[in-house]
């Protein structure tokens, strides 16, 4: 059970039978009467989101969320399959479940899964990963000093800008986080 003052943000809490992360937490203290905790909370199953306050002393149940880490398997439809690397089983998720992720999955990518009653209903990626450019516009000499950016498409499939010295076939780094090119980089071993 987790009490109000131990509130805080990415902590994992189970309300009617459903996990939930708190996204934003507030902790108010008015001049008079009794101090509250103001929460935006997001489910983790079905991603809606909402605000609910808490009284001071309230306590609520703590989900029993897992994660286990696993790697990229392959794709079959909607379904990305995922090996669990204790266990060896095969967890299944849906593109709806992987969210943006999907757009950075490539064979062997380590990443973690979040287990809700031995359920997966989440996955984590790294925060950076190396993906090759499979098609972009040939890269002009001495353009480097510039900030100016041209699409790209991915091994995965996914488009994001490049600067303009960057050449197909050539590997970079893409911050999962925000989705856009960190760096150049060489192509990882085992690759």
């Amino acid at each position: 059970m987790l009490r109000t003052d131990e509130f805080r943000k990415k902590a994992k809490v189970e309300i009617d039978g459903a996990p939930w992360v708190m996204i934003d937490v507030e902790h108010v203290r008015p001049g008079k009467g009794q101090g509250f905790v103001r929460t935006k909370l997001k489910n983790l199953v079905s991603g809606q989101v909402l605000e609910r306050t808490f009284k001071s002393g309230d306590t609520v149940p703590s989900a029993r969320i897992e994660d286990v880490d696993a790697q990229f398997l392959y794709a079959s439809g909607e379904d990305y399959t995922f090996m669990n690397n204790r266990s060896y089983e095969q967890i299944a998720l849906t593109r709806e479940q992987l969210g943006d992720a999907v757009n950075y999955l490539y064979d062997g990518l380590e990443v973690s899964i979040s287990l809700y009653n031995g359920m997966p209903i989440s996955c984590d990626v790294p925060n950076f990963v190396e993906l090759e450019i499979t098609e972009c516009e040939p890269g002009i000499k001495g353009n480097s000093a510039t900030n100016t950016m041209k699409p790209a498409v991915l091994s995965t499939g996914y488009r994001v800008n490049v600067p303009l010295f960057i050449d197909q076939n050539e590997w970079i780094r893409v911050d999962t986080r925000t989705g856009e090119y960190s760096e150049r980089t060489k192509r990882p071993e085992g690759r």
